[in-house]
């Protein structure tokens, strides 16, 4: 039983760096994008919604009612977060 719940909460956590990555990758490439563009607004708001549409139902689906998955998922949400800052070009955290 407990090899289950060590288990769920190690899938929990790297479905939450996924997610990161993907809301925090999607971030990256949409400044980038639209430092460019003559309407960045059309960049920014489409893309705003889509990363919370997609970090939200994700975040749903892994905590199938369970605090502890839900919590296991932001700490891999907060870890996608700080590896995008500091690897991203550009970031004031880059090395």
């Amino acid at each position: 039983m407990l090899e289950a719940t060590v288990f769920s909460m190690v899938l929990a956590t790297l479905a939450g760096v996924a997610l990161g990555l993907l809301f925090f990758g999607g971030l990256w490439w949409t400044v980038r994008r639209a430092a460019g563009s003559p309407r960045p607004a059309l960049w920014f708001g489409p893309s705003l919604l889509i990363r919370i549409a997609v970090a939200g139902a994700g975040f749903y689906l892994v905590n199938d009612g369970t605090w502890q998955r839900l919590a296991a998922c932001l700490a891999g949400f907060v870890i996608a977060r700080m590896t995008v800052l500091r690897f991203a070009p550009g970031s004031a955290h880059a090395s």
